[in-house]
């Protein structure tokens, strides 16, 4: 039996396997299971209620900014990536809030990591007592 292809537009037999079909990317097993755990959804509203809700690139009206306190499509980055550094998953010290615009780009390298780095050493100095003492 043919079949209209909805990748490439020609016409195939309905068991012929489409190369220009996607191909579905399965997530990393530990990280998958690590985002749906309690203790992330806890340490990710934390970081949100430590950087006020608000992206820390576009607060800073980096990156291509297009609204300074943007508090929409909020996530969590993380500076050291899960797979690069799995112990690092719950760090104050390792995760900042963005926008959806600005996480992809940090995802990609377009912001440096050392950029993420220094906003989070402001955001930790910013909310420490006084004396250093936690």
């Amino acid at each position: 039996m043919l079949k209209s292809c909805k990748y490439c537009g020609k016409i195939h037999d309905k068991s012929y396997i489409c190369p220009k079909k996607p191909t579905r990317r399965k997530q990393n097993g530990t990280a998958a299971q690590f985002r749906n755990t309690n203790a992330w959804k806890k340490k990710r509203e934390e970081i949100k209620r430590r950087d006020l809700y608000l992206c820390q690139i576009c607060i800073r009206n980096l990156y291509g900014t297009r609204e300074r306190y943007n508090g929409k499509d909020l996530s969590v980055h993380h500076a050291e990536s899960l797979e690069e550094n799995f112990n690092k998953r719950l760090d104050d010290d390792n995760l900042l809030t963005m926008c959806e615009r600005h996480h992809k780009m940090a995802e990609k390298k377009i912001i440096p990591v050392h950029i993420v780095r220094k906003i989070i050493r402001q955001q930790e100095t910013k909310n420490s007592p006084p004396g250093g003492e936690n």
